[in-house]
């Protein structure tokens, strides 16, 4: 595996530094700390005075914490702690999913320490203290990994990991924003897919977060267990912040988390200018759009990061903008890294979906941009297959979400994916001293509440689900050289004929076998269909190409 062979050279030429960086702590001296012991009314409902999680009735964890940064900490460790502790859970196996050897898991232990040893160099002193306080609650089963604090700090860089190592496919996000003559209103109105997928299992405890921070701003967030960083949030200036992954070389060396910069830019911005302000100051080590929505602006535009570049993009004379997973700005025209992911990604493809989506939608209103993250089908209403990367909903997104700055609204998906309901929540009504007086009650909008997609209840979504188990099934049997029934094989196209994975998926088996001719019919079958990536199209080209020299 080429990504262990360049630990074990990079462990062989340094070892330096690594000390340090388990040996740090935040300064903590200066916080006076108050925290209450935990109430636990019952198993979804636990607060500590004024502060609580409770569960709401879309199965929605909804967090309310307030006080400095250690106490914000602490807090969140001992109101989430079963949530914690699930969710590292789920993504260490995850990990091991991945790394099933323990002798390459112990490897990777030392690289991580290896890799992370100049983060918290990197990291705000409040953020680092806010870290600590967390990790406090963390379940001493991984001590094994990490200390705590430490291990705490190293998750909060696995998404930016995650857009690194492509392979893993983690990441795919879509996201736009419209204004002026392309909103209902008038009013700026932001929608995104965060299409970050490490298992089913890691989406189920949805953390819809509201902070009231003692300095900076209140502001909300959509986050798991142990992560106080954001990948989509607003505050209570109308700023909104979320993540886009752009195309990424491995590091060296990891240095801020993408999402503790958006934390960052959060808490202490209010407005376009002050936003760029804190990226421009922070290093970050993957390439990354970060799509900043402003009341007090009335626009949307893109900050877009990486090791080397800095570069802002905004429309000109438009009230729409749109991201996918690759850069606009002047700063990256000539960057051969943006240009050939362009080229052989499923980023383009997403953008000019959403082009087209946005026209046919001249008035967005929420319950529109709603609709367009939901849609399945490709370019021209194509239908290319559930779970194809080309889609706008590739049906394993971690959240929606829909913001409208101006009025402090917005709306947050339930499970499954985005097709659950949107539910709805302002701002104004959460931070207010009389909506706190009620304690310990769910903060949402019922009223305002988006309905679930029907598609959530319809046979072809079962299908699908069917289809995901039984692919996995099968890539299992591939790889351990095993036998699979062919009702099974024309199964698995029977649930998901459109998409060209289900053909290839066939094509492996019989090419395992050595059933070629069944195999070239197969891999001829997914290259007709609206293949992923050009890589993808490439691989089954090759495929077809040997077969055809084979079977003559």
């Amino acid at each position: 595996m080429k990504f262990f062979t360049y630990i074990f050279i990079v462990l062989l030429l340094a070892s330096c530094g690594v000390s340090k960086s388990l040996k740090d702590q935040p300064q903590l001296n200066s916080y006076e700390v108050n925290v209450p012991e935990r109430v636990k009314v019952n198993d979804t409902t636990f607060h500590l005075d004024d502060n609580f999680l409770i569960k709401n009735q879309h199965g929605l964890w909804e967090l309310y914490i307030s006080g400095n940064a250690y106490e914000l900490g602490l807090k969140n460790g001992k109101l989430t702690q079963e949530l914690f502790n699930e969710q590292e859970h789920v993504f260490v196996k995850k990990i091991d999913e991945l790394v099933p050897s323990k002798g390459k898991q112990k490897l990777l232990r030392k690289f991580l320490a290896w890799f992370n040893r100049k983060m918290y160099l990197h990291v705000d002193e409040r953020l680092k203290a806010e870290l600590y306080g967390i990790s406090q609650y963390a379940s001493s089963d991984y001590n094994h990994i990490a200390e705590p604090y430490q291990r705490v700090m190293y998750f909060h860089g696995a998404h930016d990991i995650g857009h690194a190592l492509q392979d893993l496919a983690l990441v795919g996000c879509s996201s736009f924003a419209a204004w002026g003559n392309h909103s209902a209103d008038g009013n700026l109105i932001i929608a995104r897919n965060f299409d970050f997928y490490a298992g089913d299992d890691f989406a189920k405890n949805k953390i819809i977060s509201f902070v009231a921070p003692d300095e900076g701003h209140k502001f909300m967030s959509v986050t798991w267990g142990g992560m106080i960083g954001v990948v989509s949030g607003m505050n209570d200036q109308g700023l909104t912040v979320t993540i886009n992954a752009g195309k990424s070389q491995f590091p060296l060396v990891a240095k801020t988390p993408i999402s503790l910069v958006t934390r960052e830019i959060l808490q202490f911005a209010s407005n376009i200018e002050e936003a760029i302000a804190i990226a421009k100051k922070r290093e970050v080590f993957v390439s990354e759009s970060i799509f900043v929505g402003s009341a007090k602006d009335d626009k949307a535009v893109l900050i877009e990061v990486s090791p080397q570049k800095f570069g802002v993009y905004e429309v000109d004379n438009g009230n729409q903008l749109i991201c996918s997973n690759h850069f606009q700005s002047s700063a990256y025209a000539d960057d051969k890294k943006n240009q050939k992911h362009i080229f052989e990604s499923h980023s383009q493809y997403r953008f000019e979906r959403m082009e087209e989506l946005l026209a046919q939608t001249p008035k967005v209103t929420p319950r529109s941009a709603v609709d367009i993250l939901r849609n399945r089908e490709g370019l021209d209403d194509e239908l290319i297959g559930y779970g194809n990367e080309k889609a706008l909903n590739q049906l394993l997104a971690h959240h929606g979400i829909v913001f409208q700055p101006e009025e402090l609204k917005v709306w947050v998906s339930s499970n499954p994916f985005q097709l659950g309901e949107f539910v709805s929540y302002d701002l104004n009504e959460v931070f207010s001293s009389e909506k706190q007086a009620d304690k310990i009650s769910t903060v949402n909008n019922a009223e305002k509440t988006i309905a679930a997609d029907p598609f959530e209840n319809s046979l072809a979504f079962k299908h699908y689900q069917r289809y995901r188990k039984l692919k996995t099934e099968i890539s299992q049997a591939i790889a351990e050289k095993k036998n699979v029934e062919q009702g099974q094989l024309s199964n698995l196209i029977a649930l998901n004929p459109n998409f060209w994975e289900s053909h290839y998926t066939v094509g492996r088996y019989y090419q395992e076998k050595g059933y070629l001719r069944l195999a070239l019919e197969s891999f001829k079958k997914a290259q007709q269909m609206e293949v992923t990536t050009v890589p993808d199209l490439e691989n089954i080209q090759k495929r077809i190409k040997k077969l055809e020299r084979s079977v003559k």
